[in-house]
């Protein structure tokens, strides 16, 4: 009960000691299937389980096993996404017909519109796993726009392979020469700050694009 009232879903360390991979499976599915989900610390708790899989099972830490977290994580991110896509297909244009909320931006739709416009369907659809919010938002888009169905699951299989078990395996690759429980705080903040680079770079292309136009 006491790491139940501890848990902060905006804090991937907390998500790892917390819940284990039960925990990280529904979170990355949220992400990738759910509006709600695009707030989500999908890129960090991918890179810290990874991290976390190489710790010293004997430690007083949290820690996982590379054997389950890779096809836990792989399938989340993959069920996610069709789960997504299949919401948009049967909801079309009405999924998107609302007003911003705290859970819902027209902003956020539109980044995902343009990334799927300037790179065609199969390498946005990959090339969205490693943006925030746009990932959750491509999905339902895919749907939306009609992308075939047998073409958005190929780019979903091969997109969602190389984000989650990627970031996982670069995780566990530094958590075997990093000790994670004496640099988990620092080395969740690089992961964070890593993140959010495609972000500023998608907003900046937008506000140039504006500019321009």
């Amino acid at each position: 009960m006491t790491h139940a009232l501890a848990l902060n879903v905006l804090d991937a360390s907390s998500i790892a000691s917390s819940v284990g991979l039960l925990g990280l499976i529904a979170i990355i599915f949220a992400e990738t299937a759910l509006f709600v989900g695009f707030f989500l610390p999908g890129d960090s708790l991918l890179f810290l389980a990874g991290a976390l899989c190489a710790a010293d099972a004997a430690a007083s830490g949290p820690h996982l096993q590379l054997a389950t977290v890779l096809p836990g994580v792989s399938v989340a991110a993959i069920a996610g996404a069709q789960t997504g896509y299949l919401l948009g297909r049967r909801f079309g244009p009405r999924l998107f017909d609302r007003p911003d909320s705290r859970l819902f931006r027209r902003a956020h739709v539109e980044r995902a519109h343009e990334v799927l416009h300037r790179y065609g369907f199969g390498r946005a659809v990959i090339l969205a796993r490693f943006v925030p919010v746009v990932r959750t938002f491509m999905n339902p888009l895919a749907g939306v726009v009609q992308v075939p169905v047998k073409a958005f699951t190929v780019s979903n299989v091969v997109g969602g392979l190389l984000w989650a078990d990627g970031l996982t395996l670069l995780g566990y690759a530094l958590g075997r020469v990093v000790p994670i429980d004496r640099y988990l705080i620092p080395i969740t903040l690089v992961i964070i700050a890593g993140s959010a680079i495609p972000v500023v770079r998608e907003y900046r292309s937008g506000q140039r694009a504006a500019t321009r136009g």
